[in-house]
């Protein structure tokens, strides 16, 4: 039987957090204020150092991982797409923005449908993640939360100041200064994949996984891409295959859906 107090977490050994207390209450002196003095997981200046980039990335990796695992979820459906896509026709940058509107509705309702299914099973699975950022994301998180479940937000540190939006789960809003790990936690525990118009950033994120898929790296799974129109004027999929750079077969690797009520078809559980 262990005689660990409690509190303790190994045997006679302080916790950190016991240390952290009691390095707060040390006398004022030049030795104590040196940057030298701070414990080496408080100090910021230290751990964004050059030489740490390692230790960095590994805390960006286990962040996330070890708060999704205390939370019992085990299963998402993930959501790509612009940030710039409005919530209405009204007042748009351009008017093909304007067009594209009608996708901030259809990704609210598609979150909806997946968080109730969340909801009905209640084993951590289909919940619902973005980037946490403004319009398509904004909508994903917004129908998770009509729907009265939670989604992630997996923000990034950018050059224009960007919070989350107000409807991500506040306790699973993160945030990444590196994109790759940033991308690893999309796809980790991904169920299905949605993708809709974007930027650069959502090609990307588009990209990365169907290479994954493609080159046998990540197992196959439901790649929906919301407004066929819009895909089709951007990617030639057919002059692709067509000069041998990928396969016939490549091109069943997604789907093309117009409607959330379609896209879950496609994902919902024994399709």
């Amino acid at each position: 039987m262990s005689d660990a107090r409690p509190g303790r977490s190994h045997g006679h050994l302080p916790t950190a957090d016991e240390d952290l207390r009691r390095a707060g209450h040390v006398e004022d002196t030049p030795q104590t204020r040196s940057p030298s003095y701070r414990l080496a997981f408080r100090d910021g200046d230290f751990l964004a150092r050059e030489d740490l980039r390692p230790v960095r990335l590994q805390l960006e990796l286990l962040k996330p991982e070890l708060t999704l695992q205390e939370r019992g979820i085990t299963g998402t459906v993930v959501m790509f797409g612009g940030a710039r896509i409005p919530s209405r026709p009204e007042g748009a940058r351009t008017e093909t923005l304007g067009g594209l509107s009608r996708f901030y509705e259809e990704a609210r309702r598609f979150a909806r449908l997946c968080t109730e299914e969340c909801l009905r099973r209640g084993d951590g699975t289909h919940v619902v993640v973005t980037g946490g950022g403004p319009g398509v994301m904004e909508a994903g998180n917004l129908g998770a939360e009509e729907a009265g479940g939670v989604s992630i937000g997996l923000g990034i540190v950018l050059p224009h100041e960007q919070a989350p939006n107000r409807h991500v789960t506040p306790e699973l809003s993160f945030n990444f200064h590196y994109f790759g790990i940033r991308k690893m936690h999309f796809l980790l525990r991904a169920q299905a994949v949605a993708v809709f118009p974007g930027g650069f950033g959502t090609l990307d994120e588009l990209f990365e996984t169907l290479t994954l898929v493609q080159t046998g790296r990540m197992e196959p799974l439901p790649i929906l891409l919301f407004g066929r129109e819009f895909w089709e004027r951007i990617v030639n999929w057919e002059a692709l295959a067509d000069a041998g750079t990928i396969s016939q077969d490549d091109l069943r690797l997604f789907h093309f859906v117009e409607t959330a009520e379609e896209a879950w078809e496609i994902v919902r559980p024994g399709t």
